[in-house]
Parts: structure tokens; sequence; C-alpha cells
């Protein structure tokens, strides 16, 4: 058995199940869930899932995968799925994690170019003193407060605020970005990315379509099998996988946010079928779309 064989994968630090959120996106304080567990978090692992750690006070020492890394009051740090993460913080410490799926995050950052390829490598960002780290604050903070509360129109700006966090990090050089011991970083590597997120902006374009990934492969220049594993690559799932999961996003969000019958929703990303939708929708959340509807859809204002 592997040494990773036995890290435990988890959707949130302690929880099995998955969070009832329909924003596809979770914030919580530091404070919360490490008072929970004495301030230590062990190693464990996301599956489809990406964090952002906002330490505000405080100190932490960090394990990325092999690698041990101090992280001080003012610092930002990402961690993609799959990688092994722990924190011992400071009694003192505070902030915000923010955790994001996948989905979302491709869906935000499809118009940003290569920006997206620095969100694929575990990495540490220092604000500075200055305008653009007082913005970074402020959204942070905007961040927190709409997300607990339930004005009109409260995912188009949490997603706008995700959006320009993103951003900064996608800008700003890193503090420290992990690279594996005694591993060099092959020129093939950065061309999967590159396929990767063309591959992305394919999914953003046609999901609804329902193309064989064929026809995605082709699109990239490369064959289905390479597709594939490069989308294992670079996040652990396969090429199949994201396009579900996009296509669920989509389908989520409009029987939260709009009045669409099933059968609606189910046109509207592309099921000719809505007993077909219906049951991959179930597949795919354990629920059914009416049920799914009933009992999140009364959490959004």
């Amino acid at each position: 058995m592997s040494i990773n064989a036995a890290i435990p994968v988890f959707k949130l630090y302690g929880e099995e199940a998955p969070w009832p959120t329909p924003d596809l996106v979770h914030c919580e304080t530091i404070t919360s869930r490490s008072q929970l567990h004495n301030w230590q978090i062990r190693p464990h692992r996301h599956n489809g899932l990406f964090q952002i750690l906002h330490l505000t006070h405080g100190q932490a020492r960090i394990q990325l995968e092999e690698q041990q890394i101090s992280m001080v009051a003012g610092q930002l740090l990402l961690v993609p799925q799959m990688c092994v993460h722990g924190f011992q913080f400071e009694h003192d410490a505070l902030g915000h994690v923010v955790t994001m799926t996948y989905p979302l995050i491709l869906s935000l950052m499809r118009q940003a170019g290569d920006g997206l390829l620095a969100l694929t490598t575990p990495s540490l960002h220092t604000l500075q003193d200055d305008q653009s780290g007082e913005q970074l604050k402020w959204a942070f903070t905007a961040l927190w407060n709409e997300y607990q509360g339930s004005a009109p129109y409260r995912h188009l700006q949490i997603e706008s605020l995700l959006s320009t966090i993103l951003i900064w990090l996608a800008r700003e050089p890193a503090t420290y970005r992990y690279q594996p011991e005694a591993a060099e970083q092959p020129r093939e590597g950065s061309r999967s990315a590159i396929h990767f997120h063309h591959f992305s902006e394919l999914i953003e374009s046609h999901f609804s379509q329902h193309h064989p990934l064929a026809f995605y492969a082709s699109q990239i220049g490369i064959t289905a099998a390479h597709l594939n594993a490069l989308c294992r690559q670079q996040v652990g799932k396969s090429a199949l996988d994201l396009l579900h999961a996009r296509i669920l996003l989509e389908a989520k969000r409009s029987l939260i946010y709009t009045s669409m019958r099933v059968a609606m929703v189910s046109h509207s990303v592309g099921f000719a079928d809505p007993a077909y939708f219906t049951r991959f929708f179930k597949r795919m959340t354990g629920c059914s779309p009416k049920q799914f509807r009933l009992e999140v859809g009364t959490l959004v204002a």
C-alpha cells in the first residue's frame, strides 16, 4: 500500500458526507473547525475541492505533501484537490477557509487564460501593504458577509468576489510554490496544463450539447485516451467526470435560482428525456431534482 493510500480523503476535514450548501462554495472561520481538533488538522486530502486559506492573525505550521512551511498573518494558501495537507495553528489564529468545487472554478476562470494554470499547484501568497492588498482583504470580508447572509442576487455577488480573489492570485507571484523534492518539471507537464485549460474552455462552450469525448479531443488535437490521462494528471478526475460535473452545476443553478419545471431544466442542459435527466441527477447527487430543489432551494433568498 502506498503512503497516499492511507491518507484520508474528506469533503471537509472530519466530515464524510458532502456539505448541504447549494452554492458549490463553503466558507468558514479557521477557529470554528480547528478548535474542535485542538488546533491541529492532521494530514488529509480533498477530492474535487479547491481551498484557499486566509490567515489574518497568528501563525501556522503547514504540511504540504512531504514538505513543511510556516505561514504568518497576511498570507494566503492555495490547496488544490488531492494535495496532502495538514495544519498546526497557534491558539490565537484567525482567518477564513474558502472551499470551492472544480466546476465552479472552471466556470469562474474560463476567460482567465493561463492564469488558471497556477491554480493546479499548492502555493503561498503574501498580501502587500498597498492598495491591492487592501482590496483583497476587503474582498474576503465581503465574501464572508455575503455567504452568511441571504440578500437578493447573493450567488452572483459571491461568484464576483471569488473571481476577484482568484484573479489576484493568478496575477501575484507566489511567496512559495510547491515543487516535488528531487523532481524536474517536464515540458510535457506544461503542454498538458495548456491542453487541460483548452478542454475547460470547450466544456463551457459545449457542455449542454452532449458531444462525445472524441469531439473535445479532436478540437484540442489529441486522442480521447490522452485527454482522459491529462485530466487525471491535472485534477484527478476523468474527462467525462468533469463534463458531467459541469452539466450538474448548471442543473443545480437552474433548480435553485429559477422557477423552471424539471422538464425545462432537463432541456436546458441538453437532455431530451426528462426521465433520463432525473436518473443522471440522482446518480450524481443521491436525490432527484425535485428533492434537491425542496431541500436546498429554501436556503437561498
